[in-house]
């Protein structure tokens, strides 16, 4: 099966790149990629293998990020001074919010003539597909919640420290930073190689290297705050997927997204971190199939 690859306007000054993969009548599993990531960081393989199970895949980048549309109006924030006002309880200045990027992934769907979409969304994007569930249950067939939280803290001060600094602006100092990233984040035993990992921080940084961002979706991710009062209003049939290794979203946030969620059922990976390596592409893949297909955790 060969990508469709495409940039599609879904609101006024938006335009969202996406791709799209599988038969054009099967129902589709809407992927949504997390905090300043491309939706190259959705494997091909782990793609390949969705659309192989009988779905149409499409993934595609948040604004501020890859191809899609930069916002470059409102303000640029400093995240430092942010989580001091948040603690504070200070307002937040911000561009945008996790709910103006949630309406983005609805008009997608619009924009694609698409009425209803098993959704998928990991780390920042599984915020997403929360409020997606929460505010447009008609759209979510299904939800599956991964490596993603109820609320956004606990992340080891070394990963958020690194995540925060800032590197020199030339490319290869911003190639080594994010691959330190991606080091920090990986699953310990189960991620994947150093070289694998420099390709595709290499390979992101060439299609679509945009710092400021970064910013503005952190900002969205701090301004959101907690969820845990709306997520109780889900009832689309809900799997949360997280591992027992995950230094930037701990397990607490995953468990406590499935006791919010009414009859959600977590799945806890093994050896998993914030990443999806290789070596557990086949356990991710059958567990999201088996879900969008409506089995049980027995069958």
């Amino acid at each position: 099966m060969e990508w469709t690859r495409d940039r599609i306007a879904v609101a006024d000054g938006i335009e969202l790149a996406y791709e799209d993969i599988g038969a054009p009548d099967a129902p589709v599993i809407l992927l949504i990629m997390g905090y300043a990531s491309q939706l190259i960081v959705w494997p091909d393989e782990f793609c390949h293998k969705l659309a192989n199970g009988g779905f149409r895949v499409i993934r595609f980048d948040n604004r501020d990020v890859g191809l899609s549309s930069k916002v470059e109006s409102g303000p640029l924030p400093g995240i430092i001074g942010m989580r001091l006002r948040q603690g504070l309880k200070l307002p937040l200045k911000v561009a945008y919010t996790l709910d103006d990027m949630t309406a983005d992934t609805v008009a997608l769907l619009d924009a694609l003539n698409i009425e209803q979409a098993h959704i998928v969304g990991a780390s920042m994007g599984g915020m997403i597909a929360q409020l997606m569930a929460v505010n447009y249950p008609e759209r979510v067939s299904s939800l599956v919640s991964l490596m993603s939280s109820s609320t956004f803290g606990g992340t080891k001060p070394k990963v958020l420290w690194h995540v925060l600094n800032k590197a020199a602006p030339d490319r290869e100092s911003q190639i080594a930073h994010s691959l330190k990233t991606w080091q920090l984040i990986s699953s310990p035993e189960k991620g994947d190689p150093i070289q694998a990992l420099r390709s595709r921080v290499e390979a992101a940084y060439d299609r679509g290297h945009y710092p400021p961002g970064r910013a503005r979706q952190m900002a969205a991710i701090l301004a959101g705050g907690s969820r845990q009062k709306v997520l109780p209003k889900i009832n689309a049939p809900t799997l949360v997927i997280h591992g027992d290794k995950d230094p930037m979203l701990p397990l607490k946030g995953a468990i406590d997204t499935a006791k919010l969620i009414p009859n959600a059922r977590l799945e806890v990976v093994a050896g998993m971190g914030h990443d999806l390596p290789e070596a557990l592409l086949d356990e991710l893949v059958g567990l999201i199939l088996s879900h969008v297909r409506g089995e049980s955790a027995s069958e």
